[in-house]
C-alpha cells in the first residue's frame, strides 16, 4: 500500500483542525480552542513566574537549571529589549515590554505541543496584541507631548508647509500600518510553522504506520523514508522553537522601538 495514497485526506483533516471550533458555546460569543489554549498558556506562565519569584527568594545565589533560566530570560528582556533601546525611561516601560515577549513566548512554546493551538495561531489575538502594543506608545507620546503635539510630531520641525503635510500623511499612514504589519508578521510566521509541523508529522506517522504491521521487502524500503522523516520533523521541531523565540523576540522589540521613537520625539 502506497503511504502517501491517504496524504489528500489527512492533510484536509490537518487544515481543517486551524479553524476555529468552540469549546463551549459557539464561535462567535463561546470558548474557541484557541482562547482556550491561550489561557492554559497564561495559567503556565504564571505558575512559572510565581514558582521563580518563590525559589529566587530562597537563595542569594542562583541554583539550578529553572531558576538560572529563568533568570536568563529576564534579564534578556530587561537588558536587551529596554535598557538597550529605552535608556533611563527603561524601568517604566519593562512591566509592558517584557510582559508582552513573555505571553506571546509561552504561548508559541505551547503551540510546539501536538494538539495544542494557542493564541498566538489566531489573527484575532495577534491583532489585539498589536492594538495594545499601537495604543501603548501612542498614548505615551500624547501624555509626554499632549494630543496636539504627538500629532505635531510626526512631520520633522523645519519643512516647507506643503512638504511638511506631505511628510505628516506618510507619517500618519505609517504609523496606522504598524499594528497591521506586526499582527499579520506574527500570525503568518506562527500560522505557517504550525502547518509545517504538522504536514511533516503526517508524513512520518503515514511511513511508520506500515512498518508496525509486519516487515516485508517494501516495508523495509518504507523504514529508510519513515527514518527520513521522523529526522526531518525533529529538526522542524527545533526550527520552531527558535522560530518561537525570535517571533516573541521581534514583537516585543519592535514595541520598544516604536516607544523609544516617541520618547526621543
Amino acid at each position: 500500500m502506497n503511504p502517501l495514497a491517504s496524504l489528500s485526506k489527512e492533510m484536509e483533516e490537518l487544515v481543517d483542525s486551524f479553524m476555529a471550533k468552540a469549546v463551549v458555546g459557539n464561535t462567535t460569543v463561546g470558548l474557541t480552542q484557541y482562547i482556550f489554549f491561550m489561557l492554559i498558556a497564561i495559567a503556565i506562565l504564571l505558575i512559572v513566574m510565581f514558582t521563580f519569584k518563590k525559589k529566587q527568594s530562597q537563595s542569594l545565589v542562583p541554583q539550578g537549571f529553572f531558576v538560572n533560566g529563568m533568570e536568563f530570560l529576564v534579564e534578556f528582556a530587561r537588558d536587551d529589549l529596554c535598557v538597550s533601546l529605552l535608556g533611563k525611561n527603561w524601568k517604566k516601560h519593562f512591566p509592558f515590554v517584557s510582559a508582552v515577549f513573555f505571553f506571546i513566548l509561552f504561548n508559541n512554546l505551547l503551540g510546539i505541543v501536538p494538539g495544542c493551538h494557542p493564541g498566538t495561531g489566531t489573527m484575532g489575538v495577534t491583532a489585539a496584541l498589536a492594538i495594545c502594543s499601537f495604543v501603548y506608545y501612542v498614548a505615551v507620546g500624547i501624555r509626554r507631548m499632549g494630543v496636539l503635539g504627538y500629532l505635531k510630531s510626526m512631520a520633522p520641525a523645519g519643512l516647507p508647509g506643503p512638504m511638511a503635510g506631505m511628510v505628516w500623511v506618510i507619517e500618519l499612514f505609517s504609523n496606522l500600518l504598524r499594528p497591521i504589519t506586526l499582527a499579520i508578521r506574527l500570525f503568518c510566521n506562527m500560522f505557517a510553522g504550525h502547518i509545517v509541523m504538522g504536514t511533516f508529522a503526517i508524513l512520518a506517522t503515514l511511513f511508520v504506520e506500515p512498518l508496525l504491521q509486519g516487515f516485508s521487502a517494501i516495508a523495509l524500503g518504507q523504514a529508510a523514508c519513515s527514518i527520513f522523516w521522523v529526522l526531518l520533523l525533529i529538526i522542524i521541531y527545533l526550527v520552531e522553537i527558535l522560530v518561537a523565540v525570535i517571533q516573541a523576540y521581534v514583537f516585543a522589540l519592535l514595541s520598544a522601538v516604536y516607544i523609544q521613537l516617541v520618547e526621543d520625539e
